[in-house]
């Protein structure tokens, strides 16, 4: 997520009638005439309002339908607290362990980093939950991915595309990362 996109976000609900038409549609509004009535406004404004809530992100149309999409929101709210692990006092003096714990909250993956070289930390640390030599369907690697991610098929991707997993035909098998000894 690019640095400004939580600010450009906040800005798009600073406007007291985009706040009250996004809220209305949160809330159930599914038609421009139903956000205007709830959040007391003329359907002329409301329908700019979902008009520039859309070019944001924070509806969309679905038919003839709006529909909000809180999770735009919270990713960016994840990707803004996620700390920089370069501004993280390290204890031990593992860097790895940092910027694990930069990106995780109680085992799950709050944000992948931006920067390649914390995201190939990370992605090492998630690689080892796959034991070499073992071949893995895709649905197991779904199941672990899942157990440490809410976005298991961008995390499945990651790991495949760094080369520390590989695929053929749905079997996924670990190819690279470091190894416990």
């Amino acid at each position: 997520m690019p640095a400004g996109e939580p600010l450009r976000l906040l800005s798009l609900l600073s406007a007291p009638e985009r706040l009250r038409i996004f809220s209305a549609v949160v809330l159930g509004a599914t038609t421009t005439d139903d956000a205007a009535e709830r959040a007391g406004i003329p359907v002329r404004e409301a329908l700019r309002c979902l008009g520039r809530l859309e070019r944001g992100g924070l509806v969309e149309r679905r038919g003839a339908r709006w529909a909000a999409r809180p999770d735009v929101l919270g990713d960016a709210v994840a990707a803004a607290s996620a700390p920089d692990p370069s501004d993280l006092a390290e204890e031990d003096g593992d860097e790895a362990d940092s910027a694990v714990a930069a990106f995780t909250r109680d085992g799950h993956i709050v944000a992948l980093p931006v920067r390649r070289s914390e995201r190939l930390v990370l992605l090492d640390h998630v690689a080892r939950a796959f034991e070499p030599g073992v071949r893995y369907a895709e649905a197991e690697v779904n199941a672990v991915l899942r157990s440490i991610s809410t976005d298991h098929a961008t995390l499945r991707r990651s790991l495949v595309d760094e080369g520390f997993l590989d695929r053929d035909t749905g079997h996924y098998w670990r190819c690279g990362g470091t190894v416990d000894v």
